[in-house]
């Protein structure tokens, strides 16, 4: 059946951007858990590690002073940003927030995350859709093992993010601008995930709709161990952004709508007796969550914050540093497009290349 989907670019291209599920196998659940655990024997639980943020793991070398060098190829500018970038992280490690001690079983900051994000029925929209699904998952496979190779001290867990709610160009027929993904889809790229014993992540891209109306629709997936969240605030038009069709202006969230989120992710894992949820919120600009310095982690919920700008190398180390390093939350995360951050003929950024930046994103998404 032919399907209508419409996805974005955002507006300006502001440089950036049914059935009940079955059971996840023993062996999926297994593996998840298995990867805590042998991060946790090998860090020995040593203090300040047990799951808060712990500068051992996201400050690595920021006592190194000397300047660290971009690849060769990259313009002056870059190297530029690059080192203001490191600089603000190293000048942030004192005071970064150690947040909550996480409950048994979390991933965070034990081991990285590298996802490949999108949604099948879309090849504009990130590399799900863009390339058939075997070539997409040996890619996937290539990536994952460039990042071990890149920081053999931590371990990598392959993950598939699904744009789970998709904003959309017309209102539709309840006038929410937004599309539910059907249950065949979610569980096709959740049956990727589990091919590469890994995590899943929902994503939500609202609307008109609200993070009320959409996440009680997700909680049978997120009820599995291994299934995971997103939040998109480019794409959630409430508080200032009211009213405006998604994608002619980036959108808004504030920390009382990702805090909802977190406290009904905190009610499922502690119902469901689950290892810690992920939250990974999407960001690169100011305005998309201008009071992020109140989102509130709880030992339930680990928190990435998620520079998610496209373009050049330059405007993505200023991005990471103006939004994620100077408005700290708890975790970071990095996106990396194939193709839009090549627009300008740069080589998209390397595993070694982002690693170096301070605090080291744990979560490292390509669209």
């Amino acid at each position: 059946m032919t399907r209508s989907v419409l996805l974005f670019v955002t507006a300006a291209t502001v440089a950036y951007c049914g059935s009940q599920p079955s059971e996840a196998s023993d062996s999926m659940r297994d593996a998840t858990r298995d990867v805590a655990t042998r991060a946790a024997t090998d860090r020995g639980q040593r203090a300040g590690e047990s799951g808060s943020t712990p500068p051992s793991r996201m400050f690595v070398g920021a006592n190194d002073t000397a300047e660290i060098q971009l690849n060769q190829g990259r313009k002056p500018y870059d190297q530029i940003a690059y080192a203001r970038a490191i600089r603000a992280g190293r000048n942030a490690m004192a005071s970064w927030p150690t947040g909550p001690t996480a409950l048994s079983g979390a991933i965070l900051p034990h081991s990285r995350i590298v996802a490949y994000y999108g949604n099948p029925h879309s090849k504009k929209m990130g590399v799900l859709g863009e390339y058939p699904e075997q070539q997409m998952l040996s890619m996937l496979d290539e990536t994952v093992a460039m990042w071990r190779k890149a920081d053999a001290s931590t371990p990598v867990i392959p993950a598939i993010h699904l744009v789970t709610v998709v904003a959309q160009g017309s209102a539709g027929s309840d006038g929410k601008w937004r599309r539910r993904e059907d249950s065949q889809t979610i569980e096709q790229a959740y049956r990727w995930a589990q091919s590469r014993q890994g995590l899943f992540f929902v994503d939500i891209q609202a609307g008109h709709s609200t993070l009320e109306q959409e996440l009680p629709l997700l909680l049978k997936y997120l009820e599995r161990p291994e299934v995971h969240l997103g939040l998109d605030p480019e794409f959630y038009m409430h508080h200032k952004r009211a009213g405006i069709r998604p994608g002619v202006k980036v959108g808004q969230m504030m920390s009382s709508d990702v805090n909802y989120v977190i406290d009904v992710l905190d009610k499922l894992v502690r119902e469901k007796n689950l290892p810690p949820k992920i939250l990974v919120v999407h960001r690169f600009r100011f305005d998309m969550l201008p009071d992020a310095e109140k989102i509130k982690p709880t030992p339930a919920v680990q928190v990435v914050m998620h520079m998610d700008g496209w373009g050049p190398a330059w405007l993505k180390f200023d991005s990471y540093k103006d939004y994620i390093v100077q408005y700290p939350v708890a975790f970071t995360g990095f996106k990396i497009f194939y193709q839009n951050d090549a627009k300008s003929g740069d080589r998209i950024l390397t595993p070694p290349e982002v690693l170096r930046l301070l605090p080291r994103p744990l979560y490292v998404q390509y669209q």
